[in-house]
Order: structure tokens, then C-alpha cells, then sequence
């Protein structure tokens, strides 16, 4: 490592071999290659005058790039896709004449980056594979835990553990489908020329609009796209990035949602984060277990939430037909906004792989605020039993403030069972007191609710994308 230079934290720490690759200088100029070999095979393909023996050159370097070498051309013509042109040309000597044939310098930068957009959201869509199916796995385990829901950050009534996780679940489901719809309707710029008019191209063909349309199909077929735009300027709508952006700031959303909430719970120690056995929580308070994983996810998420502004005001400052003002920016934008975002998923995987429940402080919590929540569930029994409602509700009141006073005045548990059980009002039910504060029955319809949501909605995503659910786990850098 080059400790003398600025270091990408994204790049050189957190984010994975796959996503680095997608967007390593290596993909980018040996898709170039390809792109230039597909256009000289459809052009041959289509009549033009190039040979075998071009074609077998071409396809013998694709990967095999001088970087050295393009970096010195570059310095000489200041342009680097004729620095790459050179270079490969003088691996391919007698193909040289024919590269780049009738295309502009966006035929490779253009289509390239939709390539690595199209790659980079499918490394993306398996990753959020795994977190759906590691989060199904909790909702359904603890589908029936009661704990005390919140609003507000007060105490409110009861859910259960596993529907509250399938609320992130249910959010990660919308982000998706928006992915998908990216990834399947994603178009192609294909060979659109200098103005998106294809003059260069009519020339070549001899203004035979048939060949041209077809050579635009069969290179984008070549490179793995059904769809391709309609119409252009020199670029593709830079409106595609911006969509883009946008799904990955929806994934970025709901997972600060997600590992926000762990933060809260784990102050209140009823889930916590993987914590290995020799991890240090704080360089000076030994005892801390600090949910720094957690803290990490909702820290990138912030940055890629930032980034769709950024892409908007690209897309509207293109002028006319093109200009370079994007260039600089989108190298940055389209690589870090995918870099955080697979980052941050590795990072939820790693979470829900490990999360810690912890039972009894969930129960004792729940304890301390159901007598609040069942009064009226024992002011209606005591009144099936012959009492009067008004006189209950009187009675249930005074107790139920004096509980609270003690429990934030003199800090002492929660008595306001043991007061109505020794109220001759309510004596008639006294001994069902307990039975009627029974967790389970607060809930609701939470645990069929997450039953009915996993198969209905759930299960059949992760059975339509099976071939997808075993990628490796990595290592996270924690």
C-alpha cells in the first residue's frame, strides 16, 4: 500500500473484491476492448471490409492492457480514449485501422458505464437477496416474542420482535423491486455517434438505414442488452443515473432505518450486534460494547442518501447535444454511491448473521409497562363481574398514577398489579388479575401477520431467486 497518498476508505477498506473489480480501471478499459471487438465483428458482419485476421488480434488482447503505456500516450494527446486506441492498436497491428471504426469516444465510456451499472446493480440485488432471507429467517423465529412497541420513543402497546423486523423487511422488498425494475429495463446506448444522429455510421454503410439499425441491435445484443435507447445526444440521458442513484438511496434509507434502530435496542439491551471475543468497544472505557457496525451502516447511508441531489443537478446542466462538465463528476458519484451501498449490505448481512436477543430484558421491560396497557382489559372483566365502570375507572386511575410516582419518583418497580389485587373493588377478580395481563394477548395479529407476509409476499422472492442465495460471506473489516 502507497501510505503516501490519500487512500479511498471505500476501496482500500470496506467494500468487497466484486464491487472494487466492477469498477476497477482493469473492467473499465477491458470492456472497452470488447466493445471495439463487437463493433468490428457486427460491422464485418454487416459488410464492411475487415478481415479474419483483425478480428483474431482484437479478440487475442482484450484483457492484457498497458496501463503504463496509455498513461504516457495520454500525456501526449491529453485524450484517453485515443490513448487507449494506440496502445491497443500497437497490439494489434493490423487491426489498428479498423478500431474505433465510425464510433466517438462515448461508444466506449458510455456503454461501459451501463455495463458496470447493469454489474454493479446485480452484485447489489444478490447481496440484498441474502439480508431478505437472513431477516425472514428472524421475523419468522421471533414472530410471536412480545416486546413493547414504541412510539415517539414512549412506551406504547405491545408488538412482537419478529414484526417489527419484518417492517425493514417489508421496506427492503419496495427497494427491490425498484432495483429490479432497473436492471430489467435498463437500456444500451449502442452505436449512436457523434450527435446521436448515426451520420458516421450511414456514411460507412452507404446510407443504408437497415444496416445501421441492425449493427445498433446486434452490438448491444453482444453485449448482453435487449433494450436500447431510442434516441440520443452524445451521451445516454444522464436521467439514468439519477434513477439509478435513487434506488440506491431507497436501499440506503432503509437500512439506516434498520441498523438505527439496533442502536436504540441495544442501549436498551435488548438486541445488540455481532460483538466478537477480543473486540475492544472503547480505547478508554473497557466495558463498553459499542454497536459500531450499526454506526458504520447509518454513517454511509448518510452519504449515498446525499448523492441522487447531486446526480439531478448533472443531468440538468447538460447542454444541448453533451459537455464534459459530468465526466469528472460521475467518475467519482456512480462508483462510490455502488462501493457504499454494497458495503453497507455486507455489513447488514454481518449483522443479521449474528444478532444478538436478549429474552428476559425484553420480558422485564414488557412487564414493567403492561399493567399500564391492561387496565382497561381488567376494568371490563371487573365489570362482567357486577362492578360499576365509573367507579373502576376512578379507582384503576388513582392506583395507576400512584405506580408511575413511585416508579420515577423513588425509582421502584412497577406495583400497580399489587394494588388492584388488594382493592376490595376489584376483589371479585383479584385472582384473574395475572391471567389478564398476559403478554400474548396484547399483541394483536402480529405473529399472523408475519406468518402471511413471509409466504405471501417473502418466500416466493427468495424461491424465484434461489440461484442468487449462495454467494460467500465475507470478511468484514470491523
Amino acid at each position: 500500500m502507497d501510505t503516501s497518498s490519500y487512500q479511498n476508505p471505500l476501496t482500500g477498506r470496506y467494500a468487497s473484491d466484486e464491487m472494487n473489480f466492477n469498477w476497477s480501471p482493469q473492467k473499465k478499459h477491458a470492456t472497452w476492448r470488447r466493445l471495439w471487438l463487437a463493433l468490428a465483428q457486427c460491422e464485418k458482419e454487416l459488410g464492411l471490409n475487415i478481415s479474419a485476421l483483425q478480428l483474431q488480434q482484437l479478440a487475442a488482447h482484450l484483457d492484457d492492457i498497458d496501463f503504463e503505456a496509455a498513461a504516457a500516450k495520454e500525456k501526449e494527446l491529453r485524450h484517453d480514449v485515443m490513448s487507449h486506441i494506440h496502445v491497443f492498436g500497437a497490439q494489434c497491428p493490423d487491426a489498428m485501422p479498423i478500431v474505433h471504426l465510425g464510433a466517438t469516444s462515448c461508444f466506449v465510456t458510455d456503454n461501459t458505464e451501463l455495463i458496470q451499472l447493469r454489474d454493479g446493480m446485480k452484485i447489489i440485488r444478490a447481496k440484498l437477496l441474502r439480508l431478505i432471507n437472513l431477516l425472514a429467517e428472524f421475523a419468522d423465529r421471533y414472530k410471536t416474542m412480545p416486546v413493547l412497541g414504541f412510539t415517539h420513543y414512549q412506551p406504547a402497546q405491545l408488538t412482537t420482535l419478529g414484526k417489527r423486523f419484518s417492517l425493514y423487511l417489508q421496506d427492503l422488498l419496495l427497494d427491490f423491486d425498484h432495483l429490479q425494475t432497473e436492471v430489467d429495463h435498463l437500456p444500451f446506448r449502442s452505436v449512436k455517434g457523434t450527435t446521436g444522429t448515426q451520420a458516421s455510421f450511414m456514411a460507412l454503410f452507404n446510407n443504408d438505414s437497415r444496416k445501421v439499425k441492425a449493427l445498433e441491435k446486434n452490438v448491444a445484443a453482444k453485449m448482453g442488452f435487449e433494450n436500447i435507447l431510442a434516441v440520443s445526444g452524445q451521451t445516454y440521458t444522464r436521467k439514468i443515473d439519477f434513477n439509478i442513484l435513487s434506488v440506491l438511496s431507497g436501499i440506503a434509507q432503509s437500512a439506516y432505518k434498520m441498523a438505527g434502530d439496533i442502536r436504540l435496542l441495544a442501549n436498551l439491551r435488548e438486541i445488540e450486534e455481532p460483538f466478537e471475543k477480543t473486540q475492544i468497544g472503547s480505547s478508554a472505557m473497557a466495558y463498553k460494547r459499542n454497536p459500531m457496525r450499526s454506526e458504520r451502516v447509518c454513517s454511509l447511508a448518510r452519504y449515498v442518501m446525499s448523492l441522487p441531489a447531486n446526480a439531478a443537478h448533472t443531468h440538468a446542466t447538460q447542454w444541448l447535444e453533451r459537455t464534459l462538465d459530468d465526466s469528472a463528476n460521475r467518475r467519482i458519484v456512480l462508483p462510490e454511491a455502488f462501493l457504499a451501498v454494497d458495503v453497507i449490505l455486507s455489513l447488514l448481512i454481518n449483522i443479521a448473521s449474528g444478532l444478538q436477543v436478549w429474552p428476559n430484558v425484553i420480558a422485564r421491560r414488557v412487564a414493567a409497562e403492561l399493567p399500564f396497557m391492561a387496565t382497561e382489559n381488567i376494568m371490563m372483566a371487573a365489570v362482567k363481574a357486577g362492578g360499576d365502570r365509573q367507579q373502576l375507572h376512578e379507582a384503576i386511575r388513582v392506583h395507576s398514577m400512584e405506580a408511575a410516582r413511585k416508579i420515577k419518583a423513588a425509582g421502584g418497580d412497577n406495583d400497580l398489579l399489587d394494588r388492584l389485587k388488594t382493592d376490595p373493588l376489584l376483589a371479585p377478580i383479584a385472582e384473574q388479575i395475572e391471567a389478564l395481563v398476559n403478554p400474548a394477548e396484547f399483541v394483536g395479529r402480529a405473529p399472523e401477520q408475519v406468518t402471511e407476509f413471509l409466504e405471501n409476499q417473502v418466500r416466493p422472492l427468495l424461491k424465484r431467486y434461489a440461484f442468487e442465495l449462495n454467494g460467500k460471506t465475507e470478511e468484514i473489516n470491523v
